[in-house]
């Protein structure tokens, strides 16, 4: 199914939101946002047609994934795959083809709910319209109980001040945890939630902080913040703010144990005060960050060119490259966040290519959402996916399968793709000069 794009153009179904998406098993369509009523609707609906040419794209290539592919279900593995051809007249289209593509499946997003939050923060910030107010400026986090930390300096940081900006670079360099924490303070879970919501993303849960050990009731609470300028002046101040958001129940138990307090239960994991990010919401956001005007304009977020370049620069940009913070080897590489392609590999990334792309691992799920740019031969594609490598089936105890199944299905899966990509017969070559970047700082 192919969807031609004109700029200044955009028809009523949001097609690069995977509208009229072939599923493995059924079919998603992006529906707008909101109703003339300005009610939330649920923009998936699922319908039986199913889609087979990424299975039958991995199935010749038995020595990658023979292990995989028949135990796809109990695995978990979803996967959506788009390809970018380019037309006369500044003209795309997008094709895209799913691998068991289901909502209803859950998975732990880990780390990869950090992109939206980076992404909202930095729209945040345009909607306040402060003068003087920007991503460079020193934000100091303060602490109003509940569990709460403070942050009055950042020693990784050239001038040793927290900022958005930089709390952003550590997210999307080596995907830092308390920077995560910092802007989800700054944002609120009412205003992460309801955003995306509004924008169609009806299913995503972004309720808790990362790494740290908060009830739900604290993840409500955020901290007050202040941003000052050069001179230490107050430009804005942001309160303490409680969240009285309601969510859809779930019923979300996996696993047949897990380990609390060095003792194993025998009972599933309830996921269901977890965050929740379903991989085709998260390919759409990716998409929406390298194509902005290719997207429904409900759909859009609210940033400028620089935001845009800002985000696509540290989303390719490799750890080693990064002078604040520093990030050297061995215990950062330059694919150290790139599942997709690389795996676990420490080898030099491919010179010829960026990858653009936020990772997450946690609980035995991995996931690698991408969009990849060969400058050597014009080619360009999206590529997300997750798997769940917990075959014990307990949660909590270290032993998981991501070195021996996850890391090298992701790993395989992209360089099949990017194979199969170098094969296709373009009409037109890609312009790929606004995604090349000057790596130094």
């Amino acid at each position: 199914m192919n969807t031609v794009v004109k700029p200044g153009f955009f028809i009523a179904i949001l097609f690069i939101g995977l509208a009229k998406l072939p599923l493995g098993e059924s079919r998603i369509y992006h529906k707008p946002a909101l109703a003339k009523s300005e009610n939330i609707n649920k923009i998936s609906v699922m319908n039986n047609i199913p889609d087979t040419f990424i299975s039958n794209l991995l199935q010749k290539y038995p020595q990658y994934f023979s292990s995989t592919l028949p135990n796809s279900e109990n695995l978990n593995i979803q996967i959506v795959y788009t390809k970018v051809d380019r037309l006369k007249k500044k003209k795309y289209a997008f094709t895209d083809h799913t691998f068991n593509l289901n909502p209803d499946n859950y998975f732990y997003p880990a780390s990869t709910v950090k992109l939206p939050v980076a992404i909202l923060a930095l729209q945040k910030l345009n909607e306040l319209k402060v003068a003087g107010l920007d991503k460079h400026t020193a934000m100091i986090t303060g602490n109003a109980g509940f569990g709460q930390t403070e942050v009055d300096k950042d020693p990784t940081a050239a001038n040793a001040k927290p900022t958005i900006a930089h709390y952003i670079k550590k997210i999307l360099l080596v995907s830092d945890n308390d920077a995560f924490n910092r802007l989800y303070e700054f944002l609120g879970q009412e205003y992460i939630n309801n955003t995306l919501h509004k924008m169609g993303y009806a299913d995503v849960q972004i309720i808790h902080r990362l790494d740290v050990s908060l009830t739900e009731e604290q993840n409500r609470q955020t901290n007050p913040i202040n941003f000052l300028d050069k001179s230490g002046k107050l430009i804005y101040s942001k309160s303490s703010e409680k969240s009285s958001l309601l969510y859809a129940d779930r019923n979300t138990k996996l696993g047949k144990g897990y380990l609390s307090s060095g003792k194993l239960v025998n009972a599933p994991f309830d996921f269901s005060k977890k965050n929740r990010l379903p991989l085709q919401d998260l390919h759409m956001i990716v998409r929406s960050i390298i194509y902005p005007e290719a997207v429904d304009k409900k759909m859009r977020f609210n940033l400028t060119k620089d935001d845009y370049d800002f985000l696509r620069m540290y989303m390719s940009m490799t750890p080693e490259e990064s002078d604040y913070p520093v990030y050297k080897a061995p215990e950062y590489w330059d694919n150290y966040v790139k599942f997709l392609f690389y795996g676990s590999e420490k080898d030099k990334a491919k010179p010829e290519f960026r990858i653009f792309n936020k990772v997450g691992d946690a609980y035995g799920f991995l996931i690698d959402a991408a969009y990849f740019a060969d400058f050597k031969n014009n080619i360009e594609f999206f590529l997300s996916a997750t798997i769940y490598c917990n075959s014990d089936g307990v949660f909590n105890d270290d032993k998981y399968d991501y070195d021996t199944v996850g890391f090298p299905f992701l790993k395989n899966l992209g360089k099949v793709i990017y194979e199969y990509e170098l094969t296709r017969v373009l009409k037109k070559q890609a312009d790929l000069s606004k995604f090349k970047f000057n790596y130094i700082e």
